[in-house]
This record gives C-alpha cells, sequence and structure tokens, in this order.
C-alpha cells in the first residue's frame, strides 16, 4: 500500500468524529496481518493518531486498543490500566497497573509453559465475553513510538494485555483462542461469572481449565 494512501487514510480519520469509531467483527482489516510500522506517517501525524488512539480507548471504555481496531492497517497498539479493581482480583489475576505504553511492530513468545485462563473481551465485539487460557508470562518484543527497542517479561493481567493487542495485529481476535462453551454475555458474565476466577463458569457451562484432566487446547488438540 503507498504510503501516501496511508497517510491519507489516518488524516481522513483524525479529521472525523472523537472518540474514533471502532470497527467491529467482519470487517476484513481485522483479519488481516498488519504493515510492519517504518515510518509511513509523519512524526507529528502519528503522535495525533496515539493521542487519538489513546482518548478512543479511554472512552469506550478498554486497556488496550490496536491499529487495526480504527480501520488503519499497521502494527500499532496502546496499551494502560489502572487495574481499579478488588483486591482479591488483583491477586487471583495478577491485574496490577500497567502505565500508558505505545507499542511498534511488537512479537511475543512464552516464557516457560505456566498457563492462566480468565473471561476475556474485546472493543471489537461488544457484549460478549469468553474464557481464554493463554501464557502466563511473556516476553514482548518491538519497538516504542521514538524508535527505542522494547524487549521486556510481562507476567499476569499485563502479559494478558500485549498478547490480546498483539494478536490483533497479527488478524486473530480472542474469539479464535476461546474456550466457545465459555461464550457469555457481558450481562451473564456480571450476574454469574463475576468471580475472581472462571472455575465455577466452567463446571457449570462444561469447559476444561490448564490443568484439568483431559483438557484440550483452543481448537480442540489436546
Amino acid at each position: 500500500m503507498p504510503t501516501t494512501s496511508l497517510s491519507e487514510l489516518v488524516e481522513e480519520l483524525l479529521d472525523g468524529c472523537r472518540p474514533l469509531p471502532i470497527v467491529s467483527a467482519g470487517l476484513p482489516v481485522l483479519r488481516e496481518a498488519a504493515l510492519p510500522y517504518d515510518g509511513q506517517l509523519p512524526d507529528a501525524q502519528l503522535d495525533r493518531l496515539l493521542r487519538a488512539m489513546r482518548e478512543t480507548m479511554h472512552n469506550a471504555p478498554g486497556v488496550g486498543l490496536a491499529a487495526p481496531q480504527i480501520g488503519v492497517p499497521l502494527r500499532l497498539a496502546v496499551i494502560e490500566d489502572p487495574a481499579e479493581v478488588a483486591a482479591e482480583v488483583r491477586e487471583a489475576r495478577g491485574r496490577v497497573p500497567q502505565p500508558y505504553r505505545v507499542l511498534v511492530n511488537p512479537s511475543y513468545e512464552p516464557v516457560g509453559d505456566a498457563r492462566a485462563a480468565f473471561f476475556e473481551g474485546c472493543l471489537s465485539v461488544p457484549g460478549w465475553q469468553a474464557v481464554v487460557s493463554r501464557p502466563e508470562r511473556v516476553r514482548l518484543r518491538g519497538q516504542d513510538e521514538t524508535g527505542r527497542e522494547l524487549d521486556e517479561e510481562f507476567t499476569g493481567w499485563p502479559a494478558r494485555i500485549v498478547q490480546h493487542e498483539t494478536d490483533h495485529l497479527d488478524g486473530v481476535l480472542y474469539l479464535d483462542l476461546a474456550e466457545t462453551r465459555s461464550l457469555s454475555s457481558a450481562q451473564a458474565v456480571a450476574d454469574h461469572w463475576s468471580q475472581p476466577t472462571p472455575t465455577a463458569a466452567a463446571r457449570a457451562l462444561g469447559f476444561p481449565l490448564p490443568g484439568d484432566r483431559g483438557a484440550r487446547g483452543p481448537h480442540g488438540a489436546p
């Protein structure tokens, strides 16, 4: 895609309404691998885009937003989580505050074999949540908005956030990795499955959790 096309696309988006409209599942931009960011946008325009993405993330509200979710096919994402949750939730999920970060061209790999499963949602799949088993600790590589190289380990809920947003840049939605029997409306989760862990939901809805005997992977593989 020519550089001018991307810059024009972003400029048209920034000239429109705020917060930016979030793309819902069903459009190709969410199912295609985003283009590596290598300076396609002028610095001032990139800064405006990132600020608009952060504003949109806050307004949703969410704890992460990837550029494809606003229709921009570039490997850019923003994350931020104040983690204003109960102590028991913080302990069970490893949900600790995550300061505002920009991820440019991120990729991750698991560190160790430990996995954690929790209900997860997505701003591009509004109104629904499902349990996703993910590596508990990951190593993230990439850059920040200044070009500084990133090579960090994340654990707990921050690890889940960076995996979720990086997956978006590869055309992957959390539903692709979820236990489909756990799929629940946001209202059902609030009414029935708001416990710190999804153990009760797993028993009632009939899906495995990591470590369960005979548990199967997200695509039915052992």
